[in-house]
């Protein structure tokens, strides 16, 4: 019985040692990965400048970059300098077979690193950036992880001001398409390919929130460019933007609309009125003007003629037509006048011719009966009498014509210039929204299906 305590004694000390030895193989365990790591990019075992071999370890084979990313925010999209601003995670993934290691018997998925010049990297810019920069709060956002089959993933968060070529033709009910370019810049297809990584190598953060744009697609493809060094491998992505319109609807297109309907109050104003007119005329035409210049600020000066020029031009044509009415009647009430006053003079002096002869009949006392004169004065009402129903009896009867009898109930012509405007104003403006916005609706449904 002794010698089985014993023997039993010894078991139980002998557990508690390998179950110590088992603690401390846990509690040393990030010592292994040191040792990884000085393993494989030791002094004189590893050196970054040189590129890694192709698939298999072959070398006359081109290194392959699988890239993807993760678009967080698009904080703004400039008209004027054609740009926008993004900030994204952005990943590249390649195989270097000197950095395989033993994982352990998968006890050790990854080695990470946060310094990027340990490894060998790929030259990848972006070729149609403005501006950028990275992420140093409160550590650099990058990391390297390296895999034990070699394989290295790097991602980095970055924040980027890119180039945006636009086309502003058809602003503000356009689509502009601004793209995100990523080539090599030193190494050719033959040493370096870039590709997008299967699956879904673009991502979009969900709810992304643009003030005047909605995101509608992106798109990725390959645009490989050619020079007199060789070809070198391209990656884009193209963003397909759609502007607001509600926005220009409330600033641009309702003011302006109700600029050229006061406009026309003028119309209906006492042609007598002077000083309401010409200042209502006057106002409406700087207040336009001030808005037309205000929108034209905001946009670069491009040589070609955009949907909104179109919309103001028309707008002040119109508030400047209004004016120029009013000059129009104006002048047409100082010769209403200036005729009206020449009739008058007119019929005093036939008035005037008519007494004297009546007041020489009176006074001859010889004269027993009035004797009426052989030929008439063409001031003599009798003989214009006569004439009437002789026209009358002679002019074949015409159709009346509603236009004309509606004129006629307005004696003046400037009352005639006013009511004509009441109607001719609204009519075409009318006329010239249903134009515009069937033409660019239309156009922008084309380049929607293109």
């Amino acid at each position: 019985m002794g010698t089985g305590n014993f023997f039993w004694v010894i078991f139980y000390f002998a557990s508690l040692c390998s179950a110590s030895l088992a603690n401390n193989a846990k509690i040393n365990f990030r010592e292994k990965e040191k040792k990884v790591l000085d393993q494989i990019l030791g002094a004189g075992k590893y050196d970054a400048r040189i590129r890694p071999s192709g698939i298999n370890g072959t070398e006359n084979l081109a290194t392959y970059v699988y890239v993807n990313m993760f678009l967080r925010s698009i904080s703004k999209i400039d008209d004027y300098k054609m740009e926008y601003s993004v900030q994204l995670t952005f990943r590249e993934q390649w195989t270097d077979e000197r950095l395989k290691f033993d994982d352990i018997q998968g006890r050790l998925k990854y080695l990470t690193l946060t310094e990027a010049n340990r490894v060998w990297m790929p030259d990848l810019f972006f070729s149609n950036e403005k501006e950028g920069h990275f992420h140093n709060i409160i550590m650099p956002n990058v990391y390297i992880r390296i895999f034990p089959n070699g394989s290295v993933l790097y991602s980095i968060r970055i924040s980027l001001t890119l180039a945006c070529p636009m086309n502003l033709k058809l602003y503000p009910l356009d689509r502009q398409i601004c793209s995100l370019r990523m080539a090599s810049y030193g190494w050719t297809t033959n040493d370096l390919v870039f590709l997008w990584k299967e699956g879904d190598p673009v991502q979009v953060v969900k709810n992304l929130h643009l003030p005047r744009f909605t995101l509608e697609k992106f798109l990725t493809d390959y645009c490989n460019s050619k020079t007199n060094t060789g070809e070198y491998s391209c990656l884009k992505v193209d963003l397909l933007f759609k502007r607001e319109f509600s926005y220009y609807l409330i600033q641009i297109y309702i003011p302006c609309c109700m600029l050229v309907i006061v406009s026309w109050v003028s119309f209906w104003l006492d042609q007598g009125a002077v000083p309401a007119r010409v200042s209502l005329g006057v106002t409406t035409l700087l207040t336009m003007a001030t808005q037309t210049s205000g929108i034209n600020a905001s946009l670069p000066p491009v040589s070609y003629t955009k949907a909104i020029d179109v919309w103001t031009g028309v707008c002040l044509t119109f508030v400047f037509g209004a004016l120029l009415e009013f000059a129009l009647v104006n002048y047409a009430s100082r010769s209403d006048m200036h005729k009206e006053n020449m009739k008058k003079k007119r019929r005093d002096l036939e008035q005037a011719s008519i007494d004297a002869a009546s007041d020489l009949l009176d006074t001859d006392s010889n004269a027993t009966f009035a004797m009426k004169p052989l030929v008439r004065h063409p001031g003599d009402p009798l003989a214009l009498e006569k004439l009437r129903q002789c026209e009358v009896h002679m002019q074949a009867p015409k159709r009346p014509n509603c236009c004309k009898t509606w004129l006629s109930k307005f004696p003046t012509r400037s009352k005639r210039i006013d009511v004509i405007s009441r109607i001719t104003f609204p009519l075409v403006f009318a006329l010239f929204n249903l134009v515009y916005w069937s033409t660019y609706l239309f156009r922008e449904e084309e380049d929607e299906t293109f």
